[in-house]
């Protein structure tokens, strides 16, 4: 359908919203009438042609066969489809025979949705049709509604009609009642202010999916096709993809049976979908409804090839609780296995952020895929997603294992960027991936990124925020770049770009780098008057104090009620624990005594300030011991962090003093992966040295014993390693010369992924010279003073 046509039957249809519906509804619920009342006319005006052979079919099985339940083959081959209507009644009928009755019409109406077959009362329910049809027949508004879809001036079939005039009406397709259903969709949402939806997948997107998807085995199909969509939506992306290996005057010619599958979450694009599959002949069971993360409702199939436009930036927060059990994930299809950094294998965490569940979707289709065992072709995906995908998720993250998984497992083939505005309700960009678990030789271990984000043509008038679209020549030169798997750089009238990367140039290593602690110390009255309260509860337990005095320590439960209702008042919302623990008197009682036992120490220590932590700690370790005070471990170390801060000029603050010799040694070696020279870049010092220091012949400048020091989490960093470097040689070259004290904590590192089109396909555009900037500024300062002297008449 040309975009002439589109507009002129969504302006027709809307119309009739306009005029039957506008004093019987408000405008935003316009749609509870119009999308299935174009439904109907779609179904109802396709039974029209062999109602007469339904009805003698009917009454062969009533009169003659004395059948007390129909054979639906029996009538489903009389209706020429997958579903029929044993009423006398059709849409034009009940339009041509109404008379004033609303009640009479009402009654007829009723008995024609009951003649339906099943599959479609089911999408009547979905509509929920049959109120609506009451309710306009209590508001006298029926018979107009009647009268506006059965007007042979619009044609709402999937077939070409002439108007009265004998004028073409275009066939309205699954895709272009999928163009006309987002457009009346947009306009009811805006009507009640709310977002438009899901995004409609544009009819040459879906051309160029199929292209991609086909093409490179079109002499290799399986003689039986399945074609899934776990979000199909309207269904226009299956029928489309049938449609392409199964025309006759195209490039495929299949040979084979095609089989459609999907499931759509809307109860309104899923009776859509539902009904097209229908007027198609396929079977209309393989479409079902629900959300397809909160139940695998294909689970043990699996397909030859998916394709879909699932919903992106959008929460699935709803579905979480069938996913996941607290953190543990239970659904099997987002659960993976991948190895950490030493090549041990565990199960991770497949799954992204609540906030956005598209990559969930992909995940989905990666396990349907078909096993080269199950089929030579395995499977083939493609699977439209925003910039979000590529680069979301820190490493370790789920949507970093996803891209991990993908990539490691090759099966990522291409990713294609398309141009921005391309869609009908959005205009981000927007990137297609295609997967494989069944690559050609030479693209394996390889991924290849297209940039066809300057590929397209405007169009003369918006859909949407569609303004521009792929035409033909534009498809060609992707899919001619995708197939031959070109390098090609944009230059001039080169408006494409691509380029052919190896698996491991997408991975990194997130690698921590620590700096020690170095802590001065100092007994004062204000950190030893911090000891009172609780860290967490700092606010409430102070206002107690100052408010109710020492008496919090003899009977708190006595000011409970006060201090709660404070709390209250001002806001700080605690938890059910923090409440309990702030009216209990073991707290108050801990904070007296860490707040008694500071003093004591203060009395030994005065307010002498200490650079060397380690020879304060010990210090107060032989106050406590030599003077009996009663401090237990916890108490020591809440005391001796009120007392200290950070201080680059203080001494670094020791962890453990350590031998490392013999199968010790070499097991921290091997596990490293260094020499024992290089000990000091892993955070092991040699007792006596610098960690700079070496012996005169490179030999470690130590007796075997080792420092390593506490780390000072304000001054942690990471560092994303490429996967194709050392560690250690990245260490060397970009931290070390700048952080001299720095170390690698191996321990923590992790392996992520990610693909950022800007850092390949960025090009530097230099600015232009400030003479030639200058120029313009005074061209356009005396092209304004003229004006103005125009203006004023003062020339």
């Amino acid at each position: 359908m040309n975009t002439t046509s589109h507009n002129k039957l969504v302006s027709f249809i809307w119309s009739i919203a306009d005029d039957c519906l506008r004093d019987v509804y408000v405008r935003g619920k316009y749609r509870d009438v119009i999308l299935p009342m174009v439904v109907l006319r779609r179904l109802d005006a396709l039974l029209e042609p062999t109602k007469e052979a339904v009805l003698q079919e009917l009454a062969f099985q009533r009169d003659e066969a004395k059948f007390t339940e129909w054979d639906e083959n029996g009538l489903r081959d009389a209706s020429g489809y997958v579903f029929y209507n044993t009423s006398k009644w059709t849409l034009q009928l009940l339009h041509d025979t109404a008379t004033n009755s609303q009640q009479i019409l009402l009654a007829n109406f009723e008995d024609y949705l009951n003649g339906f077959s099943d599959n479609v009362k089911e999408i009547i329910d979905k509509f929920k049709l049959r109120s609506q049809v009451r309710h306009m027949a209590a508001k006298d508004v029926l018979l107009d509604v009647l009268e506006k879809f059965t007007s042979s001036h619009i044609n709402l079939t999937p077939f070409e009609k002439e108007d009265p005039e004998g004028r073409k009406l275009p066939a309205l397709t699954n895709l272009g009642m999928g163009y006309v259903f987002e457009e009346l969709i947009r306009k009811f949402n805006e009507e009640n202010n709310e977002e438009a939806g899901e995004h409609f997948t544009p009819r040459e997107v879906i051309d160029l999916m199929t292209h991609i998807i086909f093409d490179p085995i079109k002499d290799t199909l399986p003689p039986v096709m399945t074609i899934y969509d776990p979000a199909c939506g309207s269904g226009g992306m299956l029928t489309e993809a049938q449609n392409f290996i199964k025309d006759e005057e195209g490039v495929i010619k299949a040979l084979g049976d095609v089989y459609l599958f999907g499931k759509e979450i809307n109860d309104e694009t899923y009776a859509i979908c539902k009904s097209d599959m229908m007027i198609k002949g396929n079977d209309p069971e393989n479409i079902r409804v629900g959300s397809t993360l909160s139940t695998d409702e294909f689970a043990g199939t699996s397909f030859d090839f998916m394709l879909s436009n699932p919903p992106y930036g959008k929460s699935w927060s709803s579905e979480q609780k069938y996913i996941k059990d607290g953190k543990d994930v239970i659904d099997p299809r987002f659960k993976i296995v991948l190895s950490d950094y030493w090549g041990v294998e565990e199960e991770v965490d497949a799954t992204p952020r609540s906030s956005d569940g598209q990559l969930l979707f992909l995940m989905e289709m990666v396990s349907k895929m078909k096993s080269l065992s199950q089929s030579a072709s395995g499977s083939r995906i493609a699977s439209v997603h925003n910039g979000s995908s590529l680069f979301t998720g820190d490493a370790g993250g789920g949507e970093s294992n996803i891209r991990r998984y993908i990539i490691e497992n090759d099966w990522l083939e291409a990713i294609v960027q398309m141009p921005n505005n391309l869609f009908y309700n959005t205009g981000i960009t927007t990137y297609i991936w295609i997967l494989s678990n069944n690559k050609a030789t030479q693209r394996k271990g390889k991924v290849q990124l297209i940039d066809a984000g300057q590929l397209f043509r405007k169009l003369r008038k918006n859909l949407g925020n569609k303004n521009c679209e792929f035409a033909p020549e534009h498809i060609n030169e992707i899919l001619k770049v995708y197939t031959e798997m070109q390098a090609v750089e944009s230059e001039g009238e080169n408006q494409i770009a691509a380029q052919v990367f190896d698996n491991e140039d997408f991975g990194y290593y997130k690698v921590t780098i620590e700096r020690p602690k170095r802590l001065k110390a100092q007994f004062t009255e204000e950190r030893i008057e911090s000891l009172r309260y609780d860290r967490i509860l700092q606010e409430p337990m102070q206002y107690a104090y100052e408010t109710f005095g020492d008496s919090v320590y003899k009977d708190i439960s006595l000011h409970a009620k006060a201090i709660l209702d404070w709390c209250e008042q001002n806001d700080l919302n605690l938890s059910a624990a923090n409440k309990k623990k702030l009216t209990k008197k073991e707290t108050w009682k801990k904070h007296q005594h860490l707040l008694s036992l500071a003093k004591k120490l203060e009395v030994h220590f005065g307010d002498k300030v200490f650079s060397d932590y380690n020879a304060f700690e010990n210090e107060v370790s032989q106050t406590i011991k030599s003077e009996k005070l009663d401090a237990s471990a916890a108490d020591k170390k809440a005391i001796l962090n009120a007392v200290s801060w950070y201080d680059a000029d203080a001494e670094k603050v020791i962890k453990k003093k350590e031998k490392l010799s013999g199968d010790k040694l070499q097991k921290l070696l091997q596990h490293l992966g260094c020499q024992e020279t290089d000990l000091a870049d892993f955070g092991f010092f040699p007792m006596g040295h610098t960690e700079r220091s070496r012996s005169a012949k490179g030999e470690p400048a130590s007796r075997g014993w080792y420092l390593t020091y506490e780390t000072e989490s304000d001054l942690r960093d990471t560092e994303n390693v490429p996967l194709k470097e050392s560690i250690h040689d990245y260490f060397l070259k970009e931290v070390k010369p700048h952080v001299a004290e720095a170390w690698i904590n191996l321990d923590t590192t992790k392996i992520g992924y990610e693909i950022s089109f800007n850092k390949y396909f960025y090009k530097h555009t230099p600015l232009r010279p400030i003479e030639a900037v200058t120029k313009d500024i005074l061209e356009l300062e005396q092209q304004s003073d003229g004006l103005i002297a125009e203006i004023l008449n003062l020339v």
